[in-house]
């Protein structure tokens, strides 16, 4: 620790921000690959986890396989397709502490503002806590904040909901005390959450009915994976079991996710089938044929076909309609059907956030991420020394996060080596297209309302986002650190502008 115009000031080659998925993750690739590097993390929380610590609602699992969800460099230990939250955050925990990093993380410390200065070649990092404002100096910053805001779920406003006597409920924030035992409950939307909620649910609740405005994209995987069951007890080594599974379901989620976009009718013809096989007669599958075609949103899974099981023990059933007005029982809808309800749930999404919030500046020039492109999918466009996570919508997101900690630390190497430098990208500004990087090929909600914060996508490599991790792997983990977009400038010499 070190005093800066009298105050106290933490000064470290690299500070990560969050520990999360993403940051424990870039943590761990910087003490591994580069273990000369001082490091701190930052975790606004108390706890290691991230969005897996944050949600607590019934059944929260993860939407992606565990074999591409896992770290690349760590073997996930299971059999389970889809984990629960709790071994996803217990999976966190062990890689932190393997790692080293537990010791390294301040909790508690929640960043408001991080300042490059091109004079002397640092990050000027301010961070609240509840005794105060603490500050961190360091040559390199990674943002693994993820791209949602942990303070505010996407609520919409509803048509008389002042006049309904039961509860909402936001899953974000889910009440530890919460009793909906016996109780009608009403879960608003079709997503990822929603369809994890209503089987939990319809254990204990009297009966769930999941409303939706349209209907999503599901398909059913076993929850233990066959594979890695035969593998397990052929006592093929866990490492080796890792990297098999891994290859197949890069592989799966990549070719579903091409045909989805070259033969669109294909697609979707597998998908309903399927559907039509697990539904049977006894529920109509107008509530699972969406209007647009499969991967425009993201393609939803349930383990073991649980949703669809509950539906056909009416224990649970679906609606597809629109909300009228809430009455003191319920929800009317447009058709003039009624649902009775003692607890709503809203199950209606995320807002979208970059930076965990905090205000990014550089050389005294607050940065307006909406005008920026993300080199590489790694680096915004006129910020030197960052990188800011953000992992794939159209597979596991970690997949995307490991491959983005390994040319982070590649150029933290590289850069080690060359301590009077930063790197930093430029594009000129005919690169520019008017979609996000999230916002080409899907058309969700959070998507859309994610536009006004999230940087932009070039018209070319290494501006465009590529959504391929085949071709991802090749740019950041093959190809050389910098090229003619990423300069390597002189401590002193001011960024240019953008």
């Amino acid at each position: 620790m070190t005093l800066r115009d009298g105050a106290a000031t933490t000064e470290v080659d690299v500070l990560v921000v969050g520990a999360g998925l993403s940051g424990i993750g870039v943590a761990s690739h910087v003490a591994r690959e580069t273990p000369d590097q001082s490091m701190l993390i930052l975790e606004r929380r108390a706890a290691i986890g991230g969005t897996w610590d944050l949600f607590r609602y019934p059944g929260v699992r993860s939407d992606s396989d565990m074999y591409t969800f896992g770290y690349d460099f760590k073997p996930w230990h299971g059999t389970k397709v889809l984990a629960d939250g709790a071994s996803i955050r217990g999976y966190v925990e062990e890689t932190a502490a393997e790692n080293g990093l537990t010791d390294k993380i301040r909790f508690g410390r929640r960043v408001v503002r991080a300042e490059w200065s091109s004079a002397e070649g640092r990050w000027t990092v301010t961070a609240e806590t509840e005794s105060g404002t603490e500050t961190y100096v360091a040559r390199f910053l990674a943002g693994c904040t993820g791209y949602y805001d942990y303070d505010n779920g996407f609520r919409p406003a509803f048509p008389g909901e002042e006049d309904f006597e039961g509860t909402f409920v936001h899953p974000q924030f889910w009440p530890e005390d919460l009793d909906y035992a016996g109780k009608r409950v009403v879960v608003i939307g079709s997503g990822a959450t929603a369809i994890t909620l209503v089987p939990a649910m319809a254990e204990k609740a009297e009966h769930v009915t999941m409303l939706q405005r349209s209907p999503t994209y599901i398909m059913s995987l076993p929850s233990q994976d066959p594979v890695a069951v035969a593998l397990a007890k052929a006592r093929v080594p866990l490492a080796t079991r890792y990297k098999i599974g891994r290859a197949r379901n890069v592989a799966l989620q990549r070719g579903m996710y091409a045909l989805s976009r070259s033969k669109p009718a294909v697609a979707k013809s597998i998908v309903l089938n399927a559907l039509k096989l697990h539904l049977g007669r006894s529920v109509d599958i107008k509530h699972f044929t969406p209007s647009y075609n499969p991967w425009d949103q993201r393609l939803c899974v349930v383990p073991d076909g649980d949703l669809f099981k509950v539906l056909k023990s009416h224990k649970a059933d679906v609606v597809t309609d629109h909300i009228e007005t809430f009455t003191p029982k319920g929800i009317r809808l447009r058709s003039g059907q009624e649902l009775e309800a003692d607890i709503v749930v809203t199950a209606t999404g995320l807002v979208i956030q970059l930076a965990g919030g905090a205000e990014v500046v550089v050389d005294g020039e607050v940065v307006d991420t909406r005008d920026r492109m993300l080199y590489k999918g790694a680096m915004m466009t006129g910020v030197p020394n960052a990188t800011f996570v953000i992992g794939y919508t159209n597979a596991s997101w970690t997949l995307k996060a490991d491959l983005i900690a390994r040319f982070f630390t590649r150029l933290i190497g590289t850069l080690a080596e060359r301590p009077d430098e930063y790197a930093v990208v430029h594009a000129d500004a005919d690169a520019y297209t008017e979609f996000s990087v999230l916002g080409e090929a899907l058309t969700s909600g959070y998507i859309q309302r994610g536009d006004a914060v999230m940087p932009r996508q070039g018209k070319k490599a290494p501006f465009r986002q590529l959504n391929n991790y085949y071709a991802d792997v090749k740019q950041l983990k093959d190809d050389p650190a910098a090229d003619g977009a990423l300069e390597f400038c002189r401590s002193g010499a001011a960024v240019a502008a953008i």
